[in-house]
Parts: C-alpha cells; structure tokens; sequence
C-alpha cells in the first residue's frame, strides 16, 4: 500500500476506454486496398499505443499517409458510438481518487477531436486536470514529453505519479519521465511485454488502484 501517491494519469484507447474494435475496424477498413483479406488482426494489435500516422506508414510502407488517415478517421467516426465503451469501474474509480484529493490527468495519442468526443459520448466525469492528445506534444509516446507536459500542467512530482496504459508504450513514456509505470491485464498485449518495459504494477480490476494509492477498495453492493 502506497500512501504517498498524489496524481494519477491514465492511458485512453485500451485502458479506461474500450475501443478495440473500434480501432481493428478502423484501420481494416483503410488498409482495405493494401493488406491482404487475410490480415492478421494481431499485427493491429502489436502496434496499438503507437501514433496513427506511425502505424499506417509501417503496415503501408508509404510516407504520405494522409488519405489513409482520412479514410481511417471517417470510419472511425461512423463506428464510434456503437463500438466504444468504458471498461468495468472506471467511473467509480476516478470519481473515488478524485474524491480522496488526487489528481487525474489523461495522456493519449489520439487528436484531440477524437479525445473529446470520447469523454463527452462516455459521460466522462469533471474531475482531469489534464488532457494531454497528440496535439498537444511534438514528439509523441514511446517518448516522455507527454507525461512531463501533464506533470507539468498538474504541477505534479514524479515520484508521486502513477502512468496506467495497456501499451509498452505507455510503460517505457512513464519510465522516461520518471513516473511509476502501471499496466493494465485487460489489454490486447500480453502482459509480458507491460512488464517487461518497466512496468511496476498490474491491475486486474481497475479497483486494484486503490490498494496502490493508499485507498480501501469499496466492498461489492449486496443484491
């Protein structure tokens, strides 16, 4: 149990947000002429975490991405409200660490358009005092400037300072920046890989943060 914890900062796509799907539908459907029928949905998923741009170039192999993109956002934006959803105890979560005094920031690399259009369909509660998106940071995770830049906007410590993400990404832009690494077992990767680039922690409930913070997890309601 940690009670020194004072901020917490949280990973979207695949950590808080389901949009798995959303994101395998997304990008099948913009590599439609360019990858075979038979493309394996697991090469999606070993690049998630890593910026749109970044990952259409490699599965291309073309530098100029931009109609994918485009192609890629329009499907998106059809399919978001259907396919996208909060994982299990979010809301509680973040409403209870908000409630205990801690600070909660978020740090993607989705656009900002898209970010804010999650929170506000998913009923996201008042309670970040940072979003941090892809447009916010010149140089995107793997890296650190997007957790130094929401540590900066909290006035945070690092020491003080969870980075939750489903992604090894997100692990290695925490360990950059000095924060405390903590993975999430409901993502797509193997948790091998979390651990081994530098996660500290692994939630197997979202609740599992409050043990690490220095809370007591809520009991289960009774029927």
């Amino acid at each position: 149990m940690n009670t020194t914890i004072k901020t917490v900062l949280l990973d979207l796509d695949g950590t808080i947000l389901d949009t798995n799907e959303l994101i395998i539908q997304s990008f099948l459907h913009a590599l439609k002429d360019i990858v075979p029928p038979d493309f394996p949905r697991k090469n999606l998923i070993e690049s998630m975490g890593l910026p749109l741009q970044v990952q259409l170039q490699q599965f291309s192999g073309l530098e100029d991405v931009s109609h994918l993109e485009a192609a890629y956002r329009a499907r998106n934006k059809e399919l978001h409200d259907e396919l996208v959803c909060l994982f299990p105890n979010v809301l509680e979560v973040m409403e209870t660490l908000h409630q205990a005094g801690i600070q909660i920031g978020v740090v993607t690399t989705k656009i900002r358009m898209s970010t804010e259009r999650s929170l506000k369909f998913l009923q996201i509660p008042d309670v970040l005092g940072a979003v941090i998106t892809v447009d916010d940071v010149v140089n995107p995770k793997p890296h650190p400037e997007p957790v130094l830049k929401a540590l900066e906007q909290l006035e945070a410590d690092p020491a003080t300072t969870l980075m939750v993400g489903d992604s090894p990404v997100d692990m290695i832009s925490a360990v950059k920046a000095g924060v405390i690494p903590v993975g999430v077992a409901w993502s797509l990767k193997e948790e091998a890989l979390l651990w081994e680039a530098g996660a500290r922690y692994m939630l197997k409930d979202m609740r599992d943060l409050y043990e690490i913070v220095g809370l007591e997890r809520k009991p289960l309601a009774k029927n």
